[in-house]
């Protein structure tokens, strides 16, 4: 069921700069790389948009930031759903490897509305993030907040890393 929900340009700019990495950025454009992001509604409820201030460039790993998932975790808020997208690195049994999660937040707190408006409008942000590998639905800390439960959500042997 469609809300008839639209995906603001801006969301798909940042989608597509956290999909191409390029090998040959220097350590500026690396610093200003987008580690994690969130989406939400805008407040008419007819846009999907960037929720201001609400991200982890790679640059403050490290720095300002020391866990960036658990940074993550805690800019999800308690009482309303979003969207979002966790650049993620973790380690199989062969290699390591990078990611892009898209994750829905709908936790239990949420309102009803809220929840039915998000998940009627997640195909609309979904189609615009073309070669997502990896989607999850989150309800709650309690399935997001230890981190190994995304490694294996991703296939991963062991625990997500904090490097970049």
């Amino acid at each position: 069921m469609a809300s008839g929900v639209t995906v603001t340009d801006e969301v798909i700019t940042v989608f597509n700069e956290m999909k191409v990495r390029k090998a040959q950025a220097n350590e500026d454009e690396k610093k200003k790389r987008k580690k994690a992001v969130l989406f939400c509604l805008s407040e008419d409820k007819k846009h999907i948009v960037l929720e201001s201030g609400q991200e982890i460039l790679t640059g403050d790993v490290g720095t300002t930031i020391a866990d960036p998932y658990l940074h993550f975790v805690k800019m999800l808020p308690a009482d309303d759903c979003r969207y979002a997208l966790y650049d993620a690195t973790y380690e199989t049994k062969e290699t390591k490897k990078e990611d892009l999660v898209f994750i829905f937040w709908a936790p239990d707190g949420a309102p009803l509305k809220s929840k039915m408006i998000y998940a009627s409008s997640k195909d609309a942000i979904k189609k615009k993030f073309t070669g997502i590998k990896h989607e999850w639905q989150v309800n709650g800390l309690e399935d997001i907040k230890d981190r190994r439960t995304l490694a294996e959500k991703l296939g991963g042997s062991s625990v997500v890393t904090l490097e970049d």
